[in-house]
């Protein structure tokens, strides 16, 4: 059996081309540009990646951006007084600010202070709790990048057994509640396994549909998997490569080539599950800016 090869590449172009028609849409209709301010703290080199990455594909729909660039040394106040000016700049209908901070920033206290209905990234406790709670929320790119990845290939998880490996904010927790809900493109029986969890392989060869998200390359072998399944791989590692010209190769955390042969679709890494973070993130800064409208006296 040789696994269809679910290409994100495709679909996030898709996801990009929808979200440029109703960019255009609402500057037609209410004069209104989406707009997405990025936060990035420090220098890392992967960071500045994802954060350039971002801002462009804002300006390849239609969307306005700005990158807030602040040094590593930057104190816990002085990142918290920037998240507050955004809050109040009308320009902005999003707001995300690249983790991982330097280490003398909580993270969560400034994950609190960005306002939940600029909080594109999903991470607010409250919009978290509203997407436990089956209500309108702003859903993380990753998560909702994976349901539409199986969405759009008619892997539909509906009836389906899910099972999840990983239990992080970003994705696993967020992934599980949103797929486990009575709604479209969700309805799953959903486990989720971590580093607690007995006999892994004797559950995910329980899977219909199989997400890897645990930043352990080639975790996943051919013989956890069952045949015909369906794998989303959502891990993305630096491993040392000295045969690419950048001295590194991207991983997955599945092995790929025998897991690609026994399965019914597998994403593969890269150009599988990454391409469609970015599309989700334009999506969620378009809902933003739509609710604002939406919000805005008449």
């Amino acid at each position: 059996m040789a696994a269809t090869i679910i290409d994100g590449k495709q679909i996030a172009a898709e996801v990009r081309a929808d979200v440029a028609r109703d960019v255009a849409a609402l500057k037609a209709s209410h004069r209104v540009t989406p707009g997405l301010a990025a936060v990035l703290v420090g220098d890392d080199p992967a960071s500045a990646v994802y954060v350039r990455n971002k801002a462009k594909a804002c300006e390849e729909v239609g969307m306005f951006s700005e990158v807030i660039t602040l040094p590593a040394t930057t104190p816990q106040a002085k990142l918290a007084a920037v998240v507050r000016r955004l809050n109040a700049d009308p320009r902005f209908h999003g707001i995300l600010v690249q983790l991982p901070l330097p280490r003398q920033i909580d993270e969560r206290a400034i994950i609190l202070t960005i306002d939940p209905d600029k909080d594109v990234d999903g991470l607010h406790p409250v919009n978290a709790g509203r997407l436990l709670g089956g209500l309108r929320t702003f859903v993380p790119a990753t998560p909702l990048g994976v349901q539409t990845l199986l969405v759009r290939t008619n892997n539909d998880p509906s009836g389906k057994h899910v099972v999840i490996l990983g239990r992080s904010n970003l994705v696993g927790k967020p992934l599980a509640a949103l797929l486990v809900q009575k709604a479209p493109g969700a309805n799953a029986t959903v486990t989720v396994c971590h580093t607690g969890t007995r006999d892994v392989a004797a559950i995910t060869r329980q899977a219909d549909i199989l997400v890897a998200a645990m930043g352990v390359p080639g975790y996943v072998k051919a013989d956890m998997v069952r045949p015909g399944a369906v794998v989303i791989d959502v891990g993305t590692t630096r491993v040392d490569d000295p045969a690419k010209k950048s001295g590194y190769r991207i991983a997955g955390d599945v092995d790929f080539e025998p897991v690609a042969a026994k399965a019914g679709a597998i994403s593969p890494v890269p150009g599988g599950v990454g391409p469609m973070t970015i599309a989700m993130l334009l999506t969620n800064t378009l809902l933003a800016a739509k609710r604002a409208v939406e919000a805005a006296p008449r």
